[in-house]
């Protein structure tokens, strides 16, 4: 089953920026597609999402040389190549791009052409793309983690916190994690709505707030848990997304909602007290990614009871996890497809979070397409996470809604743990899959 042909074309993500579409199209006629994702907020380690940078030209956000790369270097690189060498066929790209960070052919380019190549291999051997991807040894459906509220990057900083997020934890099946999170995201919605402190829809489909400070959404968060009926810290937990690299100039932390700052050891104070006054489960880049003494300070006091996730610190590449696994800064990962830039490394990456007894955390972008893949690619790895956005919005939808068919054609071989996926923070040797 080799590749006759790969094509590319320009579409548009959920913010209604350019990305590429990417069709890979085998001797046989079978096609795969590949849509890839965007970030707003992205880490200075991430690969390079390549774009044209003519601001006459949508505002300088086309793909046009990203495409032509696909069309000519790349398809020129694969033709004739067997779909089913996914490793090979992701390293030749990389060779041929010849950096670290992907900037000459651009990530989104190499990752678009890996996506579609394992489209469509599972298309050939007619099986869902999880089984494909994990080699028939994918069941575990993961636990979600969903915004209720969106600030930072993501909500035109109307918090500087970037995500307040729930997780039922207390859920028994993947389907009530859903119940629960419906509830609780209209709750919401209504407690902010009666204050007056609801703008719209953030990036990510989370309610856009209107506060004062970066702690009173907590108090909106709670009361929304109470009204939906729930006990905060029993059935369901705060997550929080700090994008502390956007707060940090180098030497302090600043909240512009509050117009404070603070020293890198009374920026770890706040994010302690935090965890100790609210019923936080998880804290995702509470540091900056270049703060390693306050990762490895945070995680010395919380990191036996919190999930303490390193995005912008690692752009899920090996390199960056090999370091913060030696230096214990972290105990989870985020992983994103697109910070990488590969379908290959983005299993490595996870395969090695999970050989070091930490918790990966597949994820979405904010500039998300309709495309399921990231569904997928948590069933097959057994990630035991998902974090898409938000309870509304279509791209956001599908994700949860795939799961929902992922778990129906799994049946009765289909796990859910819930939020025993934390009992690996405690105690990995508690954690079977």
């Amino acid at each position: 089953m080799k590749i006759k042909e790969i094509d590319a074309y320009q579409i548009y993500d959920s913010r209604g920026f350019p990305t590429l579409e990417v069709e890979v199209i085998l001797e046989n006629g079978i096609k795969g597609y590949g849509l890839v994702p965007s970030g707003a907020s992205t880490g200075q380690f991430e690969a390079l999402e390549l774009r044209d940078g003519d601001k006459e030209v949508f505002r300088g956000k086309s793909v046009f040389k990203a495409i032509e790369n696909v069309k000519t270097l790349i398809a020129e690189a694969l033709k004739g190549v067997s779909v089913f060498e996914q490793e090979q066929i992701d390293k030749t790209m990389i060779e041929l791009d010849g950096t670290t960070n992907k900037s000459n052919l651009g990530a989104n380019a190499i990752l678009g052409v890996s996506m579609a190549v394992a489209n469509t291999a599972a298309n050939v051997k007619g099986v869902p793309l999880y089984e494909y991807l994990g080699n028939g040894e994918g069941h575990l459906i993961p636990l979600n983690e969903i915004q209720i509220l969106g600030g930072g990057a993501h909500a035109a900083w109307a918090t500087d916190i970037q995500d307040y997020l729930v997780i039922a934890t207390g859920a028994k099946t993947y389907e009530e994690t859903l119940e629960m999170t419906h509830n609780i995201y209209h709750a919401a919605g209504e407690v902010m709505k009666a204050r007056g402190k609801c703008v719209g829809i953030a990036d990510e489909g989370g309610w856009w707030p209107d506060y004062e400070t970066n702690e009173e959404p907590f108090d909106v968060f709670l009361e929304a848990v109470e009204k939906a009926g729930y006990i905060a810290g029993k059935d369901v937990a705060i997550s929080l997304d700090i994008a502390a690299s956007d707060l940090f100039d180098g030497e302090k932390y600043r909240f512009r909602l509050d117009n404070k700052e603070f020293t890198p050891d009374e920026f770890c104070d706040l994010m302690i007290a935090w965890c100790e006054k609210y019923p936080i489960i998880s804290i995702e880049d509470p540091f900056a990614d270049t703060d390693f003494k306050s990762w490895k300070r945070f995680m010395e006091v919380c990191g036996n009871k919190v999930q303490v996730i390193g995005d912008d610190l690692f752009t899920t590449n090996i390199e960056r996890i090999k370091e913060g696994i030696a230096n214990e800064l972290a105990n989870s990962v985020l992983i994103k497809l697109n910070q990488i830039g590969s379908v290959t490394e983005t299993i490595q990456a996870i395969k090695l979070t999970q050989s070091a007894g930490w918790l990966p955390v597949v994820s979405a972008r904010s500039g998300e397409t309709e495309d399921a893949f990231i569904s997928h690619l948590a069933v097959a790895t057994n990630a035991g996470q998902l974090k898409v956005g938000s309870f509304a919005r279509s791209e956001r939808m599908v994700k949860w809604n795939e799961n929902i068919r992922i778990q129906r054609s799994l049946g009765d071989k289909a796990t859910f743990i819930g939020g025993k996926i934390y009992d690996i923070i405690l105690e990995p040797e508690l954690l079977k899959v």
